[in-house]
């Protein structure tokens, strides 16, 4: 069999020798690029400011452990702070023992176990929905569900703030998608009046968080709900950030206004409340059946593992069983919501655990995440294009389980920074405006 030039071949068969010489092709050039241009990478990494990538050497809920120092947590999605919950770890243990450590399959194939059906049936209960489907994580949830539905001719309205899953979804579903401006009600009746007139025939889906990830505001469920029943839309709610927060129980977000079943698709992930990874969909049975069949993020990828459906189970179990735990979280965002504001902190609407605390510049906002490290304070640095330029912001969010010492260690290292870099107090660079969200 003739070789390729350059090329030998050893007594198994395979290329042992290359070309002398080879050409970086020219796909890779954005790589380098990048490591000079947005947010000058290599001279934030240099300076120590990089927030990014930086790794956890143990989790305990409201306090971790990282570069060997103990630091309080204060940007973490661990809701309900089940994370550690002894009895969370032991179901997961358990489930290891029965079922081990993994599926190894597709949900069609090999991949169903009795946990998924349970986990299935209750979270369909829990949401006042005929019908579950689970995902191995969030992000293939909304994409995998928005690309099932929502096929060529139909269209998708889609808020400007959503999640990168929903956009995601959006590119791989080959329909029309007509972005409206972020929470803006009059601008998605003008794009719903616009396929009315233009294309009446067309299927409509609109899809929107329920509860905003950077600024923790809560979708206009009633104003959206009442625009899909005039224009015959599809409505679905992404509730990544509202299942286990907001809502009687933590239903979610059309819960909180008491309309649920005026939402025909709720979707929400376990990497938050329910301290585990995987998603959901709930809506109709026939719906929720169709998906499965013809949603590929689900046929095509391995099921979740039986330890984090076990733990989603022992989470939901303990979530019905102890409601304080929203009652605390609760008061624990409107107790650091105002003590944001009293000392002069811009933290937009928020209106849920999501805090976000401007700061304003990318570089500032790189320095404030650093010294809040070095005062023992974990957050999450949110810079453009995440956020608008100009108000770089520290993205805070808080667990039931914070103790009122944790959350006033919290506000004095906020101020403190706050005041030595200029954000708050006599000598402030000044506030952006209290939009941006």
């Amino acid at each position: 069999m003739p070789m390729t030039e350059g090329y030998s071949q050893d007594r198994r068969g395979s290329a042992s020798s290359r070309p002398a010489t080879k050409t970086e092709p020219s796909l890779f050039r954005k790589c380098h690029v990048f490591f000079e241009k947005e947010g000058q990478y290599r001279t934030v990494k240099q300076a120590g400011l990089y927030p990014y990538f930086r790794p956890i050497e143990r989790n305990d809920g409201t306090r971790a452990i990282m570069n060997g120092r103990e630091i309080i947590m204060a940007g973490s999605n661990n809701y309900l702070g089940l994370v550690s919950d002894p009895r969370v770890k032991q179901a997961a243990i358990d489930a290891v023992e029965q079922y081990g450590t993994g599926c190894t399959g597709s949900r069609f194939l090999n991949g169903t176990l009795d946990l998924h059906i349970r986990l299935e049936e209750r979270l369909a209960a829990f949401m006042g929905k005929e019908a579950c489907i689970l995902y191995s994580t969030g992000y293939m949830t909304n994409q995998g569900v928005i690309q099932a539905l929502a096929g060529k001719g139909d269209i998708i309205f889609s808020d400007k703030d959503n999640h990168a899953c929903i956009l995601a979804g959006t590119m791989v579903s080959m329909a029309n998608t007509w972005r409206y401006r972020h929470d803006d009600m009059d601008h998605l009746r003008a794009l719903l009046e616009k396929a009315e007139r233009e294309q009446p025939e067309a299927g409509r889906l609109i899809v929107t968080d329920g509860v905003f990830s950077m600024s923790g505001v809560i979708a206009k469920v009633p104003e959206l709900i009442a625009l899909a029943h005039e224009f015959n839309a599809a409505l679905m709610l992404d509730d990544a950030h509202a299942v286990g927060v907001i809502g009687p129980g933590g239903r979610g977000s059309a819960a909180s206004f008491g309309i649920t079943d005026d939402v025909d698709l709720t979707t929400g992930t376990f990497s938050k409340s329910f301290a585990s990874l995987g998603g959901f969909c709930v809506g109709d049975a026939d719906v929720i059946e169709y998906i499965r069949h013809n949603s590929s993020t689900h046929i095509f990828s391995a099921s979740m593992p039986p330890a984090n459906v076990a733990t989603v189970l022992k989470c939901l179990e303990i979530l019905e069983a102890e409601p304080e735990r929203l009652d605390r979280l609760w008061e624990i965002s409107d107790y650091m919501r105002d003590g944001f504001r009293s000392v002069g902190f811009n933290v937009w609407s928020s209106q849920t655990p999501i805090i976000p605390v401007v700061i304003g510049d990318m570089r500032t906002s790189f320095q404030f995440w650093k010294d809040l490290i070095e005062e023992g304070v974990f957050v999450n640095a949110v810079v453009p294009p995440a956020v608008p330029r100009g108000q770089s912001l520290m993205r805070t969010s808080y667990m039931a389980t914070h103790s009122d010492s944790e959350l006033d260690f919290i506000l004095e290292a906020f101020e403190k920074v706050g005041r030595r870099l200029g954000v708050i107090g006599p000598h402030a660079n000044g506030m952006p405006a209290e939009s941006g969200e």
